[in-house]
């Protein structure tokens, strides 16, 4: 899967935490514990991205998920209605997200961790189902995994070499 860079500082950014979980490692003085954040950014108009971020205390921990997710920020195709131009099955590791795309005042169906990433994105009308395994942090990059992934009819024409008019018929 190829990704263009995009540059963070030039963009609103807004962010959301999915998850926060403790982690335990046992050693020989007893365990240490460790806060794990997935962060997950965006900008409301089509780029979003996602990170996790490790640290002993909670609030470093969010700010190293954020500045992983601006470093994986990546550009999402939206239709006229602020849809996806169409389905797609996007993948990661175990888990399978099924896209949906829905008419104008449909909203945004889709459980949490997807449904998070779908409002940064920018998206107001979707419709998602989570397959296979649910785990927050497969689901996240899956739903970003199948968003890049999205083409425009223009990209499909002109990968083609026809005109957006055969492509829509």
């Amino acid at each position: 899967m190829k990704r263009t860079i995009i540059d963070a500082s030039q963009l609103e950014l807004t962010d959301k935490v999915v998850t926060i979980k403790r982690v335990t490692k046992t050693v020989k003085g007893g365990r240490n514990m460790r806060f794990t954040a997935l962060v997950v950014v965006g900008d409301g108009n089509g780029h979003v991205g996602a990170g996790l971020g490790k640290a002993i205390e909670i609030p470093e921990a969010i700010r190293k998920g954020k500045e992983d997710a601006m470093k994986n920020l990546v550009k999402i195709a939206l239709d006229e209605n602020n849809s996806i131009p169409h389905d797609f099955m996007g993948k990661y590791g175990s888990s399978t997200i099924l896209l949906k795309k829905a008419p104008e005042g449909t909203g945004i169906i889709a459980g949490g961790p997807a449904r998070i990433v779908c409002e940064l994105a920018g998206i107001k009308n979707i419709r998602t189902k989570a397959l296979g395994s649910t785990n927050k942090q497969n689901v996240v990059y899956a739903t970003i995994s199948g968003l890049s992934q999205l083409k425009t009819p223009e990209q499909v024409a002109a990968n083609r070499g026809k005109s957006i008019d055969e492509i829509l018929a």
